[in-house]
């Protein structure tokens, strides 16, 4: 299968673009995915990209840090370009209000037009799903819902990302920056693929049910009746003072059997906690603590190739959240030598999208030789 991957850190986006241009050759193309630092403009970028691949379908968006083969980077673009042989088919649908229902709905059916056959009936072993998301709009679950109603076929993607200044980012299609949008895509690949959903987390004994809530804006207002800080806090036995240190080595969990999909604690209002992802009410969590993300990556990586074999490729959406903590213990290099012997492009993302929208987390879709 002929995928293959580039990156650039020139300053312009004319530049940056010309570069991966130059690194990916000139071989026809199916796809090409690429994710870019803010600091290019990205009305411009997105024109750069189409004049220089034209005719190629393409998506991307904007990123707080990209990652590709053996390296994290910063201010860069990375670009997947996916050759005639390694997708039998592609489509992909702009939706320009991704919590509207409705507009979901005609992405959906765009695709059964292109694919021939009811959405529902897409084999889920044969296809699999792109999302990229308005990572400030605080769509994605209404998206990745009406998604999961209407179709098996699994999408995987992530929140895009503005370097952390948390103003505005972007997604691109068709030559076109969009703020307020999702791109979706669904792909047939010619080999076999998989996924990978690895959050570096033990699910600690504490549980906290989620009593009041205020859905639309991701608070919780009361844990177990009490103020959800004061809640927390003694679930980790500190004062409320001390836990808004802990988001981050301690946010909470749903749990399916044994695998927690992480909500992550953004801050305290007053003594309610927002979230970065949806809590709803009457749900139950479980606490969890970090361990190793290197350690944790490298083992989720092993244990999937045991499984497909050997891999042609990675897309790696991994939370912003990981990115700061492995900045934070000096594993920056450690990680993204991970991934050095595989193709890979990733970013750092401002949530990940995988059987719902979830935090801390990094997913990853990998294609297989």
């Amino acid at each position: 299968m002929s995928i293959q991957t580039a990156y650039s850190s020139q300053a312009s986006p004319a530049e940056a673009v010309a570069d991966v241009k130059k690194q990916l050759g000139s071989e026809p193309l199916k796809l090409l995915l690429f994710f870019a630092s803010t600091q290019y403009d990205p009305t411009v970028l997105a024109k750069a990209v189409n004049d220089a691949f034209p005719g190629t379908p393409h998506l991307g968006c904007t990123t707080a840090g990209e990652i590709t083969s053996g390296l994290m980077l910063e201010k860069s673009l990375v670009v997947m370009a996916f050759g005639t042989d390694a997708l039998a088919d592609v489509n992909i649908q702009l939706v320009l209000e991704p919590a509207n229902p409705a507009a979901v709905m005609q992405a959906l059916m765009n695709f059964e037009q292109h694919f021939g056959e009811p959405i529902a009936a897409l084999d889920m072993d044969r296809y699999v799903g792109l999302v990229l998301v308005d990572g400030m709009g605080g769509a994605e679950e209404t998206l990745m819902e009406g998604l999961g109603d209407a179709t098996d076929v699994l999408f995987v993607g992530g929140s895009a990302g503005d370097d952390l200044a948390f103003k505005a980012t972007w997604v691109f299609s068709g030559g076109l920056a969009h703020s307020n949008a999702a791109v979706l895509a669904i792909l047939r690949p010619t080999g076999r693929f998989g996924f990978i959903k690895t959050q570096s987390f033990i699910t600690l004994p504490k549980k906290l049910v989620a009593t009041q809530v205020d859905e639309p804006n991701r608070r919780v207002l009361e844990f177990d009746g009490k103020p959800a800080a004061v809640a927390y806090a003694e679930a980790l036995s500190v004062s409320v003072a001390d836990a808004s240190k802990r988001f981050m080595r301690n946010p909470v969990g749903l749990m399916a059997g044994d695998e927690p999909f992480v909500r992550s604690p953004q801050r305290f209002d007053g003594n309610a906690m927002v979230f970065y992802c949806n809590v709803k009410e009457g749900m139950e969590l479980s606490l969890l603590e970090s361990r190793d993300i290197v350690e944790d990556t490298t083992k989720a990586i092993e244990a999937k190739q045991k499984e497909l074999g050997t891999f042609s490729a990675i897309v790696n959406f991994n939370c912003i959240l990981r990115t700061l903590e492995l900045k934070a213990a000096g594993q920056m290099d450690a990680y993204g030598k991970v991934f050095a012997g595989v193709p890979t492009i990733g970013f750092s993302t401002y949530g990940e999208e995988f059987l719902g929208h979830i935090n801390q987390t990094a997913t990853m879709l990998v294609f297989a030789r």
